[in-house]
């Protein structure tokens, strides 16, 4: 039995009436033992053992003095682990101290001594906590796809809501701003409104001309800034670089798992529209999904989100460039260096199409809408 089971007996037949000396005979044990039992239900916990001494205790003040010596030494020379072994046994005449007994002392000691000095070893993070439809998250991943048998790079565009964890995916050639814009309309249209707060993004080229200085100030491309305005939403962007990889968690690792649970092994498809079709019917599956240890599914939290979503607008915002090339005499636009093929009746003359469909020449003529 366990020490506190043993404290459990010897009061219970001490209440019954056992003395002392039987409880020592019944229980084998002495009597300081059954007199601690006695007097508290509850095992003194054990003394721990002292702490055994070291051969590095007898140089840790020089290791100290030098640790701290480089706090203001210059980042790209300060002592290594490797490089302070070599000092102790060249200056100090260290033996019998191993590199990795070093290795851990320094390991413990820095951070330390970095807190003594007012300097934090680490960031701190705070866990976030989000209301119903106040926030989401946007970013682009790149997959890998069997394409007509190929393989082929996309690009993976994602739409998470903080809450919920409902996320709204969508293939595209390219992370281009169109495929962008059609990303987030796509998840609008799919979670049935737009999140009332902010959004949060990285530096995308997509949405920022230009990073100001090291705020949060950004400036913006005009479409998107018309594309937020005709939605009605805020954006929030990330510090550059890893440091704002946090800041938006939750949608960098959705894209990782999702890569991992449905793009693995790698889809075979006939066109990314086939493709976008099965990804549709994924999101759909994994609201029946729990996200690490929630008490509810994605589902469920969804639930309570969706009433809280902003109304979609009822116009429509054009998410496609819009072109007016010059038929050439070869009957042929160019757009973003690929040539297309037109009517030839059209030569000389400005036009735009609406859709791009395959010939049977393997020339791809573009379906007249206006000229």
């Amino acid at each position: 039995m366990s020490k506190v089971e043993l404290y459990a007996a010897i009061r219970r037949d001490a209440h019954r009436g056992m003395s002392q000396r039987a409880l020592t005979q019944k229980y084998n044990v002495g009597q300081k033992t059954v007199k601690q039992a006695l007097a508290n239900a509850w095992p003194s916990p054990r003394k721990p053992y002292p702490k055994r001494g070291s051969k590095i205790d007898d140089h840790s003040s020089w290791i100290d003095e030098v640790l701290r010596n480089d706090l203001t030494a210059p980042r790209k020379q300060r002592h290594t682990v490797t490089r302070l072994f070599d000092r102790l046994v060249k200056e100090q005449g260290m033996s019998g101290v191993s590199y990795d007994t070093l290795r851990r002392y320094v390991a413990t000691r820095k951070p330390q001594i970095l807190r003594e000095a007012g300097r934090s070893p680490s960031d701190a993070f705070v866990p976030q906590t989000h209301l119903p439809a106040m926030e989401a998250e946007v970013d682009f991943g790149d997959v890998h796809v069997k394409l007509r048998g190929e393989l082929t790079k996309l690009t993976l565009f994602c739409l998470r809501l903080s809450y919920s964890g409902k996320a709204a995916h969508r293939i595209a050639a390219t992370g281009g701003q169109e495929a962008f814009f059609e990303g987030h309309t796509h998840a609008f249209r799919v979670l049935g409104g737009i999140p009332v707060g902010k959004i949060r993004y990285d530096n995308l080229k997509s949405a920022v001309d230009q990073v100001i200085g090291f705020s949060r100030l950004r400036e913006e491309a005009e479409r998107w800034t018309a594309f937020r305005s005709h939605y009605g939403f805020d954006a929030f962007y990330c510090q550059p670089g890893i440091q704002g990889a946090h800041e938006k968690g939750g949608v960098e690792g959705q894209i990782g798992w999702y890569r991992r649970n449905h793009l693995v092994p790698l889809p075979e498809v006939d066109s990314i529209a086939e493709l976008n079709a099965m990804i549709d019917a994924w999101d759909v599956e994994d609201e029946q999904r729990r996200i690490g240890s929630r008490p509810h599914t994605i589902g469920e939290y969804f639930a309570i989100e969706q009433p809280h979503l902003a109304s979609l607008p009822e116009d429509h915002f054009e998410t496609g460039r819009w072109f007016n090339p010059r038929v050439d005499r070869y009957a042929q636009v160019s757009v973003r260096m690929n040539k297309y093929s037109v009517p030839a009746h059209l030569i000389g003359r400005q036009c735009y199409a609406s859709e791009i469909v395959s010939g049977l020449t393997g020339e791809y003529p573009a379906r007249e809408r206006r000229a």
